[in-house]
């Protein structure tokens, strides 16, 4: 049928168009100058015939479109479990975004333990020096008080507790960046104290300053929230036993 020629006509016309092969009809077709009530020339019964009376020439002329369906959606079925759940409220949601749920409340994030930690060193680090400073003073607060300066030159141990006051104030502006500078002077507290005590006594002196001296060094190492607090408790009482020894002896 691709190769065959045909001829048609409307029915109220008299003259006959063609000859048109199969893809020029389905052309005249798709613009609708072809419907299945057109005539054509039948050359196997010599007369003309309207194409929807040939259901093959039909079928070539007209194909059937499958219509579209869209496919019902499926309904979910909903858990019996959702309807006995609480509302959620904006506290919730506030709770939700900082990890704080009731399922999350014992889980901390691992940046957040981090930083306590850290805020945890830094403060006993300040209570340290602060402690240490103490007990490099107050011996010499006479001398301090005076406002003389022979007098203060002859105590030289009163400036250190100036310069432990300096860093411990600088600790507490946040300037981290001193870190190297209490390591050091935790490494001579250990040197200047363990030494004092271990030629002057008492015994135990050198203990608390090993004791203040390793704390000290160690809450500005360390970021895990365990170690930090032993060596923090460590730092203090270490130092105030050197600052107690110190003004009492």
């Amino acid at each position: 049928m691709s190769t065959q020629k045909f001829y048609i006509r409307e029915a109220s016309e008299t003259e006959a168009r063609g000859p048109y092969n199969l893809e020029q009809l389905v052309s005249l077709a798709e613009t609708g100058q072809v419907t299945v009530q057109t005539l054509w020339y039948d050359a196997n019964l010599e007369d003309w015939a309207v194409i929807g009376g040939n259901d093959k020439l039909k079928a070539s002329l007209f194909p059937e479109k499958r219509k579209l369906r869209m496919k019902a959606r499926e309904a979910v079925p909903q858990s019996r479990h959702m309807d006995t759940l609480p509302p959620i409220t904006v506290q919730d949601m506030l709770a939700g975004a900082e990890g704080k749920t009731a399922d999350t409340k014992d889980k901390v994030d691992p940046v957040i333990m981090q930083a306590r930690a850290a805020f945890i060193g830094m403060w006993s680090a300040i209570v340290a020096l602060v402690l240490w400073a103490a007990g490099e003073m107050l011996p010499s607060a006479d001398a301090i008080a005076s406002f003389d300066l022979n007098r203060i030159l002859g105590e030289p141990i009163a400036f250190l507790g100036v310069l432990d006051l300096f860093i411990a104030t600088m600790l507490g502006l946040g300037v981290v960046s001193f870190y190297p500078l209490v390591r050091f002077r935790a490494a001579l507290g250990v040197g200047m104290f363990g030494f004092v005590f271990f030629t002057q006594g008492p015994a135990v002196g050198v203990l608390a300053a090993l004791a203040g001296g390793a704390g000290l060094f160690l809450v500005t190492l360390w970021v895990d929230l365990l170690p930090v607090l032993t060596a923090a408790g460590l730092g203090i009482a270490g130092t105030a036993g050197v600052a107690y020894l110190m003004i009492s002896t």
